[in-house]
């Protein structure tokens, strides 16, 4: 039986034409690659419930499902959580 496929550790949380959320997704894709994870990406004019909740701070990361970064991605702190064991 295959096992089911793993959901993504990382979040970005952004819109398009957002110049921040394109340097973050560049640092985020860097990431993610170099450590063998993935990441998925969510727009906030798709989604009602994260423009009300992340409107000022795009872009967002999450990582495990927990907000890790807002505005800007440091490259070392996102690498330090994701060679962290999941909770």
């Amino acid at each position: 039986m295959p096992s089911a496929p793993v959901p993504p550790r990382v979040t970005l949380i952004g819109k398009p034409g957002c110049h921040l959320c394109d340097d973050a997704r560049r640092i985020i894709a860097r990431v993610t690659e170099d450590l063998g994870e993935s990441f998925d990406e969510l727009s906030i004019l798709e989604r009602p419930d994260l423009m009300a909740r992340y409107a000022e701070e795009i872009p967002v990361t999450l990582v495990d499902g927990k907000q890790h970064d807002f505005w800007r991605v440091n490259e070392a702190r996102l690498r330090a959580a994701l060679t962290q064991p999941q909770r």
